[in-house]
């Protein structure tokens, strides 16, 4: 069986997801076989892996720095939320159903022994295995039955290194209370702490540090410094989607309903130089952008209520008849339809009326589509025009079937083999589709970009988009390089060797 270590937090952002990946990084580099694994992850970003299941994007992440394929029993527990009190419950990559808290609180004792042998398979096959906890381990109104935190750490006999977030303040007292709050045996299973987004000089920190080590008898294991990494993100806490992106020469702007998910879809746009992407949640938040996305969202209908309260919905159907490109994505592509049914209540049940941008309805069904694909966008003309017979790869992910009657934006298969089919719909200057990874194309990406500066009459010879694939291992090497020159690695070594 493989060593273990586990990150924990003082609190949900406090840079667990990063550490982490991190230390698979440093591992990796080191000659180990390196995973992830968190046992039950709370988010709307998701990934389909090449056999079709469906897993939190942050241990993909981590399985990256790892240099690994991602596989579902890294995150054997994905909880999606739906409504402000209920989620979709997903185990080991398939969906189980949709529960409200307090019935996924009584339940998820049964799913002890899934974790257990999740994480017994993975531990077989690899050197080390690095652990994710959840929010905090302090939360003691749900420590009973707990199997992401300090009941993972017990369950896999992991030493855990403890992570408080600096940025966000108060740092001394959440490591501290965080601590005071834990039971005697958790408080032993604690062999480090660990400060997280250091502005400054550190020897600053130095009297606090020997004060927090001392009441807390833990050792202070590294000050790690405020690092802004392009990474996917994990949840509607990424700071991305805070970004404003006045300064840059081609503006992408991207609705943000309550139930967003995937927005990591456009996070390729804003890496090409002279390109901001940013998310507004109003109209006067939305201006006049070059581009306007609509990303996914885990509550179609939902979300389609919140754009016609909030004034979005109107303001979507101004630009577009200004001219201004409009692109959907998965749940943004069957909200810019005409209709969205659902007859078996997978959600709200009922029928809504969409947008109208295009000529599409909806329909959701009792089975979710989860597919790895490649394709190519077909001949067009248009604003996008340059998109035609670009490739791509990506994947769907969707409850919702779609009939539209405009031309398809795309011919897809699946990576796996099988038919060619078509996907999505473009009209005018409004196009859709249902492949999640569609920008992370440089093909596409670059068609895009280009597109919009040539509108504004910006040269756009020059303009080339990042690779992908590459630009994420310089950022895991930038990352295992910070860890390394802040962490002391050596006592991580030994932590991990000593185990509980």
């Amino acid at each position: 069986m493989a060593k273990s270590i586990m990150i924990q937090g003082t609190m949900s952002n406090a840079g667990k997801s990063l550490i982490a990946a991190g230390l698979c990084r440093i591992f990796r580099q080191d000659g180990y076989r390196t995973a992830p694994f968190k046992s039950q992850n709370m988010a709307l970003n998701s990934f389909v892996t090449r056999d079709g299941l469906e897993m939190g994007r942050a241990q993909v992440m981590q399985a990256e720095a790892a240099g690994i394929e991602p596989d579902v029993r890294m995150n054997p527990i994905l909880l999606k939320p739906v409504s402000d009190c209920g989620s979709q419950v997903i185990v080991n990559g398939e969906v189980l159903g949709s529960m409200s808290a307090a019935d996924y609180f009584r339940y998820k004792k049964k799913l002890r022994p899934k974790v257990l042998e999740a994480y017994e398979k993975l531990s077989s096959e690899y050197d080390i295995v690095v652990l994710e906890g959840a929010g905090s381990p302090a939360e003691i109104n749900l420590k009973s039955g707990d199997i992401v935190n300090m009941g993972m750490a017990k369950m896999a006999g992991s030493p855990v290194l403890l992570v408080g977030d600096i940025d966000r303040g108060g740092v001394f007292a959440s490591l501290y209370g965080t601590i005071a709050l834990l039971d005697p045996d958790e408080q032993e299973i604690v062999k480090g702490l660990v400060i997280n987004k250091f502005r400054g000089d550190a020897g600053i920190l130095r009297p606090g540090l020997s004060t927090l080590e001392q009441l807390t008898a833990k050792p202070v294991v590294g000050v790690v410094p405020y690092t802004r990494l392009e990474l996917d993100d994990e949840d509607s806490l990424a700071e991305r989607l805070g970004r404003r992106g006045e300064r840059a020469a081609v503006d992408v702007a991207g609705g943000r309903p309550p139930h967003l998910s995937n927005f990591t879809d456009f996070n390729a746009l804003g890496r090409v130089e002279g390109v901001g992407v940013r998310y507004a949640s109003s109209p006067r938040e939305l201006r006049e952008p070059d581009l306007l996305i609509l990303p996914g969202t885990k509550n179609t209908i939902g979300d389609l209520a919140w754009l016609r309260g909030s004034g979005m919905e109107a303001a979507v159907k101004e630009l577009a008849g200004k001219g201004v490109p409009v692109f959907g994505v998965c749940g943004g592509y069957q909200m810019l339809g005409e209709t969205v049914s659902d007859p078996e209540e997978m959600e709200s049940g009922g029928a809504v009326r969409g947008i109208g941008l295009l000529p599409a309805e909806t329909v959701f069904e009792d089975r979710k589509v989860r597919t790895r694909v490649r394709g190519t966008v077909c001949p067009m003309g248009g604003v996008l025009g340059g998109l035609s017979g670009a490739e791509f790869e990506g994947y769907e992910i969707h409850m919702g079937r779609t009939e539209c009657r405009s031309a398809p934006l795309s011919r897809i298969s699946p990576l796996s083999g099988g038919e060619v089919s078509p996907d999505g719909g473009f009209s005018g200057n409004v196009y859709g589709t249902y492949v999640h990874g569609f920008f992370d194309s440089a093909q596409v990406c670059t068609a895009v970009a280009r597109a919009l500066m040539e509108k504004k009459g910006i040269d756009a010879s020059g303009v080339k988009a990042l690779d992908v694939r590459e630009e994420k291992e310089r950022q895991y090497d930038l990352l295992a390089d910070t860890l390394r020159k802040s962490l002391d690695m050596d006592a991580v070594y030994r932590i991990l060797e000593r185990g509980l």
